[in-house]
């Protein structure tokens, strides 16, 4: 029976759509009753005795076939859209339908086939934060759990040494919770910001001082080089966003620059506002890879650094919730991310 089935819905397959064309449903619709009427129309003059009998069985059946052919074309794309529901409905989000008319229907099918790809994008940026999450937990654990090991054995004494690996460890594992979080704020809406008044220079004195802690946890001996201009005094931000956003831009230099390489540190004034940016001696981001950096999920050089791919675009949002901008700009070496805030009224 399955089999009867299959070959005619391979048979249907072979059946031309020929109003495909046709960009309004409401005249499709009129074509194929007009179709319809016609077989209706041969069948009276024939019961009336207008035209032979033989030729208006010939135009009844043609005019059958015609409407058939032309019902077939229209609800064929809602019969597919059927399908790959069910098949969404399975998870196989892969699924596409034919879309060739350019009418109602049409619109709906190419509307239908985005949002497949939209949900299989979905889906697929899912399964790597689940494999990028447990790689990233698995990492800092079997270390933290490796030094605790070595203490309790006696193989190491607890010496401030030993206590900073573990204490390192601890803050890669808390800063990791910390994105989860983040990124459920952002699905969740508008996230309120306690504003005040922060000082340009002894915020980035701060950051830097830890990102030379975390440069040295990890093994990197990196220079950093701080510029502020005099005229860069304050900015009205959350400070721990603020922060947050900073320690990532030169967590994500110290990553992906050479390990005893250089990162600069710049703070400026300019009508548009506060500029803020970090450069490193890395290999940089193309120009097309710009924007798709700060997409939640995308980490650019897989093979590089590692990490959950959610920093740049937490840093996005809370730089918009700020009212600023955060971009990728031109840069003769490495890679140049600049962040700019509203000046504080």
């Amino acid at each position: 029976m399955s089999t009867a089935r299959g070959r005619a819905l391979a048979l249907l397959e072979l059946l031309p759509r020929p109003l495909d064309p046709v960009r309004s449903m409401k005249l499709k619709i009129s074509i194929l009753l007009v179709a319809s009427g016609t077989a209706g129309l041969a069948y009276f003059w024939a019961d009336v005795g207008w035209i032979p009998a033989s030729t208006s069985v010939t135009a009844i059946v043609g005019a059958v076939a015609v409407s058939q052919i032309l019902a077939h074309g229209m609800t064929r794309p809602l019969r597919d859209m059927t399908a790959a529901a069910g098949a969404m409905a399975r998870g196989d989000y892969s699924r596409r339908i034919r879309v060739t008319a350019r009418d109602e229907v049409g619109e709906l099918g190419r509307a239908f086939n985005q949002m497949s790809a939209d949900l299989e994008a979905a889906d697929r940026n899912r399964r790597e934060l689940i494999a990028n999450v447990s790689h990233e937990l698995r990492t800092p654990i079997a270390a933290l759990q490796a030094v605790l090991e070595n203490v309790v054995d006696g193989v190491s004494e607890p010496d401030p040494a030993t206590m900073r690996t573990a204490l390192a460890q601890t803050v890669r594992l808390s800063r990791l919770v910390t994105e989860l979080l983040d990124l459920s704020r952002i699905d969740a809406g508008a996230h309120p910001l306690p504003r005040e008044s922060i000082e340009v220079v002894p915020l980035l004195a701060e950051v830097v001082a830890e990102a030379e802690v975390n440069a040295a946890a990890v093994g990197r001996s990196v220079r950093f080089t701080t510029t502020v201009a005099a005229d860069a005094v304050t900015v009205s931000a959350d400070r721990e966003r603020l922060h947050q956003v900073l320690v990532n831009l030169l967590d994500n230099a110290v990553r992906h620059g050479p390990p005893d390489g250089r990162v600069w540190v710049t703070a400026a004034r300019s009508p548009a506002g506060v500029l803020l940016e970090v450069r490193d001696e890395g290999p940089g981001i193309a120009p097309a890879e710009r924007d798709l950096v700060f997409r939640r999920f995308t980490r650019g050089e897989k093979a590089r650094g590692g990490g959950t791919g959610l920093g740049l675009s937490i840093a996005r949002w809370v730089v918009d919730l700020h009212g600023g901008t955060i971009a990728v700009v031109d840069s003769t070496h490495g890679c140049r991310i600049r962040v700019t805030l509203p000046l504080q009224q």
